[in-house]
């Protein structure tokens, strides 16, 4: 039973990540952790993991590399943040309502928390 929830779990996160590509979201870091999910139980998809990790990784740093990126990482996660609310309530939007709201929202959230995440590790690197 463990084994087919973590399956479940694994290939659902890494779906929502392979979408999350080309819609607005952290689809890199989704995609590294099916990955991760989906290895602890399939040990051959290992070989997988380091390639995302490492591309995760350097695009984190890419968005910290310099104030201008800084700046615009900000102002696009707090678009997303405004689009969420903007689509929360107002009704005559393309797919309105507060499901497709709260995913713009909780997509800005975590624009910001990873940006002030790698911006905090690669300013340990530097120092």
């Amino acid at each position: 039973m463990k084994r087919v929830l973590l399956t479940v779990a694994g290939v659902l996160i890494l779906v929502i990540g392979i979408a999350l590509l080309v819609l607005p979201g952290p689809g890199l870091l989704l995609v590294l952790a099916g990955l991760l999910i989906l290895a602890s139980e399939f040990p051959r998809l290992e070989r997988y993991v380091d390639p995302v990790r490492d591309r995760a990784m350097k695009a984190a740093e890419d968005s910290v590399s310099s104030p201008l990126r800084i700046a615009g990482s900000v102002l696009a996660g707090l678009a997303l943040i405004a689009a969420g609310v903007v689509w929360g309530l107002v009704r005559w939007l393309p797919l309105a309502g507060w499901s497709t709201g709260t995913s713009l929202i909780l997509s800005g959230i975590v624009l910001l928390v990873l940006l002030g995440y790698s911006y905090r590790r690669v300013q340990a690197r530097r120092g």
